[in-house]
């Protein structure tokens, strides 16, 4: 393909030049040697032809890493698990409250809150050295949806509300002083522009740039049990419904997986990848 520009199809249907960087990159953050990105590329590079779509890609890369090792696919479907925390939104609250929790912060997930004109029902709330954060969670199912200017717009005004009620009542014993747009997706130029302009903090799959969510995921190791290679959709399901939703939590919480009737050899397995996955 050298010499030749290879056009790809994103989710969004949008046609791009296909980026090498970008794929090597992708693969780099899953720590596999190079020999295997190496090996991966090559193999990609080989099979690519004009309009191939991103999840094509994706695919093909993914398989070649389970092959190679199951916990580095793991690492490379981040993206894709955290659509399958869906589809209601709750699992996304709980997991970005623990991502927070595991920054120090002391959070609760879907707390009402009194406003100066109306309560509210606040995704989580999270306090660390008495200052006190509201976070709205915006969870797409979809790939290639982007939240526009009128979430952080939306958002800002019910920060403002619930902010003028909690900083006049001393007895909430901190001062609220942030509100945050947290999402899976992206935001729209628009949606940044307004959102850092108001003073909102707005954390999306790759922004702001190196303490992006993907970035904090990989840095704490903070990775959803939908990222697992080896367990069915239906065990993942069941483990959401139990509230278990990081790698790290069936660690811990290993009676679930008896409850599914998982042998012995494959819970082996399965709990080898996690530990893997959360000590890379």
């Amino acid at each position: 393909m050298e010499g030749n520009t290879i056009e790809i199809t994103k989710s969004s249907g949008e046609k791009v030049e296909f980026s090498l960087d970008k794929l090597t990159t992708s693969l780099k953050r899953t720590g596999a040697d190079r020999n295997t990105i190496e090996h991966i590329i090559k193999k990609v590079q080989e099979e690519l032809y004009q309009g191939i779509t991103t999840r094509e890609i994706y695919n093909r890369a993914f398989a070649l890493l389970k092959k190679k090792k199951s916990y580095l696919a793991s690492k490379y479907k981040l993206k894709k698990a955290i659509y399958e925390l869906g589809p209601t939104g709750f699992p996304f609250e709980r997991f970005v409250s623990a991502i927070l929790k595991y920054s120090g912060y002391d959070t609760k997930v879907n707390s009402v809150l009194k406003g100066k004109c109306v309560t509210h029902e606040i995704d989580v709330t999270a306090h660390k050295n008495e200052e006190t954060t509201i976070i709205e969670c915006k969870f797409h199912g979809e790939q290639g949806l982007k939240c526009n200017v009128k979430i952080p717009l939306y958002i800002n005004s019910r920060y403002q509300d619930v902010k003028a009620e909690w900083n006049s009542n001393p007895q909430n014993g901190t001062k609220l002083t942030k509100g945050w747009v947290v999402t899976n997706t992206r935001f729209t130029n628009d949606a940044l522009d307004y959102g850092n302009c108001c003073g909102l903090y707005l954390l999306s799959w790759d922004y702001p740039k190196k303490d992006a969510l993907k970035d904090r995921i990989d840095r704490l190791g903070l990775y959803p049990i939908t990222v697992s290679t080896l367990l069915t959709k239906r065990e993942k399901q069941f483990l959401l419904s139990r509230d278990v939703v990081l790698c790290r939590e069936l660690i811990g919480d290993v009676f679930y997986l008896d409850h599914l009737g998982v042998s012995e050899e494959r819970k082996e397995r399965i709990l080898n990848e996690i530990v893997q996955l959360c000590n890379s």
